[in-house]
Parts: structure tokens; sequence; C-alpha cells
């Protein structure tokens, strides 16, 4: 399952990770968030234990959203040492975001 990342826990989880981690922003109002959820909590079955698979509720976590420019949702940042390494925004098929996180491993 999808880590719940917040505002709290951003710098533990993913920006201190050894992992590559791929971050879902989302909301439960937006409609594409919801065809981009199913997928994400796809990959982190199918990353389990090699990459980090978070979400980000853009209404709870005003800080990171901030931080990070997200204008438009759903956004799926990827992140290697810390450091933002790629960016997809919009709704896109599981192929997409698998070959993305692939390319960080």
């Amino acid at each position: 399952m999808a880590l719940e990342i917040t505002d709290e826990n951003f710098d533990e989880l993913v920006k201190n990770s050894d992992k590559p981690v791929l971050l879902d922003f989302w909301a439960e109002w937006c409609g594409p968030c919801r065809m981009v959820g199913p997928v994400v909590e796809e990959l982190s079955k199918d990353y389990e234990g090699r990459a980090v698979i978070g979400k980000v509720n853009v209404d709870n976590n005003a800080n990171i959203s901030a931080t990070f420019g997200i204008r438009n949702i759903p956004t799926i940042l990827f992140f290697k040492g810390g450091e933002v390494v790629d960016k997809q925004v919009g709704a896109v098929p599981k192929s997409v975001l698998d070959a993305k996180l692939k390319a960080l491993l």
C-alpha cells in the first residue's frame, strides 16, 4: 500500500530515502486523481522493497505542495537521493510511470 506522506514525515520518508521515490500529489475531489490512485497502489505492490511509493493529499499538506510548486493534480514527482529527478503531470497509463520508476533503480 502506498505510504501517506505528510508535511511532518516528508524528510524521513522521501528526502532521506536510500531508494527511489514516486510521490503522487492528489486530492479527493480530483477526478483524474481517482484514475491514477489505483495505478499508484499497484506500483506500490510491484516495487515493494525496491522503491518508496507515496501519496500526498494537497489539501492537508500545503507545505510540501508549495515547496515543489504543485499547481495541477495529479502530479507525480520522482526522487532519487532526496532530489526531484523526473515529473509527470496528469493521468497517464501505468506503463509510463513504471518506465520512469525502472529508470531510477
